[in-house]
C-alpha cells in the first residue's frame, strides 16, 4: 500500500490459555477482512499477542486498532464471566 499508515500493538497476557483463546477468536477476523482499507496480522510472541495493522489511510488505521482491541476487551471479559461460574 502506498501512502500508508502503520501500527503494531503488542499486549502481555499472563495467561497461556487467555492468549490462545483470543487467537483463535481473533485470527477468523484478521483473515477474512471486512474491509479493503487494512490490512491486518495478528500473532504470538512467546506471552504477547502481537498485532500489525497496515492501513490506507490513518482514519482506516485508528478504525481497524480500535476494533481489534474492543474485541480483545470483550473477549476477556468474557472469559472473566467465564472462569467465575
Amino acid at each position: 500500500m502506498s501512502n500508508s499508515a502503520r501500527a503494531n500493538v503488542r499486549l502481555k497476557f499472563a495467561s497461556e490459555k487467555q492468549l490462545a483463546s483470543l487467537l483463535c477468536a481473533l485470527t477468523p477476523e484478521a483473515e477474512a477482512p471486512s474491509t479493503r482499507r487494512a490490512n491486518i496480522r495478528i500473532e504470538k510472541n512467546g506471552e504477547f499477542l502481537t498485532i500489525e495493522v497496515e492501513a490506507k489511510d490513518t482514519v482506516a488505521l485508528r478504525a481497524t486498532i480500535n476494533t481489534y482491541l474492543r474485541w480483545i476487551n470483550s473477549t476477556m471479559n468474557v472469559i472473566e464471566v467465564v472462569k467465575k461460574e
